[in-house]
């Protein structure tokens, strides 16, 4: 695969991560920035994700002392510099030739929580030979349970200390941006972690069965395999990918340790709500006792600050770390969680929030007048 050149150095006008995604446009061909910009189907979600976000506003509190301000956090008894984690994201090396070991790199150096992808183009075991922060594996269920639980050791032997699995994407959306730029994976670009797995056992179909359910959806997981999950495992394991409260209430009865509150980044199934839309909503059912976390669209500091406003414990981000490989790799990337990070704590400041759980009890404001 042919890599454009990435930049050496920081730009002037590179501020922001929405700069990332202006300067991605020059570092990646046409398809794969429509394979990672894009959404499912006519985008209503993904356009909806920015859209809410922005609806909310923070009311700030003035003359407060934040002189001893911070933005530790604590996320399953593991501690954090700050909460935001590097979302999973596949096939890193569409985006520059170090992939996943540049944005682990970046991750360890800005002492970032980062999610590996079952689908990531770099083995788990160099990834987190690399990673010196807090390392979570993201895990898709694979039609053999003994290879998924192969996937589950070998990520336990490398010192991931939870799994992060993805319920809502059992089979791709209708990502039409995607397809009409041909996007195809580059050649020499694989999901390396799941070379030995065995092959797919063929489905015959009668002419009156769906492809869909009686046939990919025959090997999506269901509540039987976080069951059956949970007995093979003792890492905690979050769902990520639920929109529902009854969901979230039947993980967490379930024994499960926490969800992420997410639509995909408006990937898969489009016309769903947001997940800044879903967060108090499930918090409320939820209890403040279960670990919640938040992505989708968080692009600056007050986009974090609303959502751990609203209910979250910490967010992800996802696109924009994939735009500031392919814009500076390494380089980029710990840039990139730089400027959110500090316009986290500038936020913080300026609102009159000390640490991370002040936010929690943070008010916003979405118009009219509220009673004292």
């Amino acid at each position: 695969m042919h890599y454009p050149s990435t930049l050496t150095q920081i730009p002037r006008d590179l501020v922001s991560l929405s700069d990332y995604e202006r300067y991605a446009k020059r570092h990646l061909s046409g398809a794969i920035y429509d394979y990672i910009s894009g959404g499912g189907a006519d985008e209503v979600t993904l356009k909806r994700n920015r859209k809410i976000l922005d609806q909310y506003f923070i009311q700030p509190r003035v003359l407060q002392d934040v002189t001893k301000g911070t933005t530790a956090t604590r996320l399953l008894g593991e501690s954090f510099r700050h909460p935001i984690l590097l979302a999973p994201v596949a096939f890193q090396k569409i985006a520059h030739p170090d992939g996943e070991l540049a944005t682990a790199a970046a991750a360890s150096l800005l002492e970032a929580g980062m999610v590996v992808s079952t689908l990531a183009s770099e083995s788990i075991e160099n990834i987190a030979q690399t990673l010196k922060s807090p390392k979570w594996f993201q895990l898709y269920f694979q039609q053999s349970k003994a290879f998924t639980l192969e996937l589950i050791k070998r990520a336990e032997a490398a010192g991931y200390t939870a799994l992060i699995v993805t319920v809502d994407a059992p089979l791709h959306g209708i990502r039409n941006r995607a397809q009409r730029a041909g996007f195809q994976l580059p050649k020499g670009i694989e999901a390396v972690n799941l070379r030995d797995r065995p092959p797919l056992p063929e489905a015959i179909l009668d002419p009156n069965e769906s492809i869909v359910f009686q046939g990919m959806m025959t090997e999506a997981p269901t509540w039987n395999e976080i069951e059956w999950l949970i007995k093979n495992t003792q890492l905690p394991i979050i769902l990520k990918g639920v929109l529902h409260p009854a969901d979230a209430l039947r993980a967490k009865d379930m024994g499960v340790s926490g969800i992420v509150v997410s639509n995909h980044g408006g990937r898969v199934l489009d016309c769903v709500p947001t997940a800044i839309e879903m967060l108090p909503v499930i918090r409320s059912h939820a209890g403040d006792d279960f670990l919640l976390l938040m992505d989708g669209a968080i692009e600056r500091g007050t986009d974090v600050f609303k959502a751990i406003a609203l209910g979250a414990d910490a967010v992800m981000v996802g696109r924009p770390q994939i735009y500031a490989l392919a814009v500076a790799g390494s380089l980029g990337v710990a840039h990139m969680l730089r400027i959110i990070r500090e316009e986290l704590e500038v936020t913080m400041a300026l609102a009159g929030t000390s640490n991370v759980s002040d936010i929690r009890q943070a008010i916003l404001w979405q118009g009219g007048f509220q009673r004292l």
